[in-house]
């Protein structure tokens, strides 16, 4: 009994004696975390500053007092408090979050700022489209226009005068192929509507003896529905009617915009460029006067182009027209023209109404010959036309035109479809220029350095750095 008694004692004192040593223990970490969170990492275990002796100094030798290390963080961020939680034993959040997740959110908050900021001009191009769309219309007439001012200027004509006569001249010339147009149409519309009733009907025979089974009750019913339809729909076609007036009024006023802004820019360019590099902040000014020009040669070389590749189709495609004996064909050719300068959708609508006209006014076979006409030119035109007129400079993947005429027509409708393709071919001049220009900047400050070192002098350097972060 005895013998347990101090068996029992022993172990006693035994836990006792652990327990004091995990009490210590506990009391040395707690210590040390609160150390650690108050003095800066990368200074523990140092002397203090201005305490320590220096090597080859007497006892009692005071060093210089060094300048304190600034504060770092778990991931080795200057300036960063720890977190609360590091305090209490568990690591801080920034350097729990994978480096991956963290490159990512801070690219995504970039990329929604700028989508914030590109929503917000497209809304503000929506509000103003009308001016917008006229200041665009007014710099492709003025890309145009102004070799002929150029010239003028070359035989002697001051500039005011220069930029007078070819302004009048080009409005002129753009008035009479409007007007052109309209008197057409007029002129054969009695005459087209005839041939659009006789075409309907045979439209209908031809129907009723094809191998569709097609009744002549079945095309009755179409008809009538066709006429309640319309019946039904009179307020919605009176509306239509009374905003198509509003659209004639913006597009008057739009033409007016253009043409000041044409005139102004054909005689005060130069100013107005200048003026406009004012804006851009000083350090971005070599670059922004380097892209300049060259992203209005791209311009210019675009609508010359387009223009060119324009009078082509319609001249080739009307003069098909014309010899199968397609009514209007002087009016469809300009058409086709004017259509032309919306990139692959323009020349699907204009081809589809020649057909169309040669379908209900002389048949289907007079309708297959000129779709077979449309598609030929067109087809001589994107492979042999374009890329020898154009050129390189301005040549647009065919997907990027169609994203970009789609993006276009859903901002500002057909104008937009218009502009949509110059400017990603200018935008892209500009991004390749910039490109370059930042590359060679940073090519001629490598060389403005100097070369690094090499050989003997490479091992010599690297030494040195060695010796110097050994004695910090």
């Amino acid at each position: 009994m005895a013998k347990r008694a101090g068996w029992l004692g022993r172990l006693g004192n035994r836990l006792s004696r652990v327990e004091a040593r995990l009490q210590a223990r506990r009391a040395e970490v707690e210590a040390e975390s609160i150390g650690a969170a108050a003095v800066p990492v990368g200074t523990s275990g140092a002397a203090p500053s201005g305490v320590g002796t220096s090597a080859g100094a007497g006892v009692g030798a005071v060093t210089p007092a060094a300048p304190a290390p600034a504060p770092e963080t778990s991931a080795g961020h200057p300036g960063h408090t720890p977190h609360p939680a590091a305090l209490h034993g568990r690591p801080d959040p920034v350097s729990v979050v994978p480096w991956g997740m963290r490159v990512a959110a801070e690219v995504s908050w970039r990329l929604l700022l700028l989508a914030g900021m590109l929503w917000v001009v497209m809304k503000v191009i929506s509000e103003v489209r009308l001016v917008v769309l006229a200041f665009a219309a007014a710099l492709l007439v003025t890309a145009l226009l102004q070799p002929f001012v150029v010239r003028l200027r070359r035989l002697g004509l001051p500039r005011g005068l220069a930029t007078a006569v070819t302004a009048i001249l080009g409005f002129v010339v753009i008035g009479l192929v409007g007007w052109f147009v309209v008197w057409q149409v007029m002129e054969n519309l009695d005459d087209l509507s005839a041939r659009v009733r006789d075409g309907i009907n045979e439209l209908k025979l031809w129907a009723l003896d094809s191998p569709f089974h097609v009744t002549e009750k079945q095309i009755n019913d179409i008809a009538k529905n066709l006429s309640e339809t319309i019946g039904t729909n009179t307020e919605q076609i009176t509306s239509a009617g009374l905003q198509g007036v509003t659209v004639l009024v913006e597009v008057l006023t739009g033409i007016l915009l253009a043409m000041f802004s044409t005139l102004f820019l054909l005689y005060d360019g130069k100013r107005i460029w200048t003026w406009v590099q004012g804006l851009v902040p000083a350090a971005a000014r070599p670059g922004v006067a380097g892209a300049g020009p060259r992203a209005w040669r791209t311009l210019t070389a675009y609508v010359r182009g387009t223009v060119l590749v324009a009078l082509i189709d319609a001249i080739f495609i009307g003069l098909g027209i014309y010899f199968l004996k397609v009514p209007m064909a002087v009016p469809l050719a300009v058409f086709i023209f004017l259509f032309a300068f919306i990139p692959l959708v323009g020349a699907v609508v204009s081809g589809a109404l020649a057909v169309v006209v040669a379908l209900v006014t002389q048949g289907p076979w007079t309708a297959l010959m000129v779709l077979a006409v449309v598609l030929a030119v067109q087809q001589i035109e994107g492979h042999v036309l374009q890329p020898f007129i154009l050129g390189r400079a301005v040549r647009v993947h065919p997907l990027a035109v169609v994203l970009s005429v789609a993006a276009g027509g859903m901002v500002a409708g057909i104008g937009g479809a218009v502009v949509a393709v110059p400017l990603v071919a200018v935008t892209n001049t500009v991004v390749v220029y910039l490109r370059a220009y930042s590359r060679e900047q940073l090519l001629h400050g490598a060389a403005a350095i100097g070369p690094g070192p090499h050989g003997s002098t490479a091992f010599e350097q690297a030494a040195r750095e060695a010796g110097s972060d050994r004695r910090a």
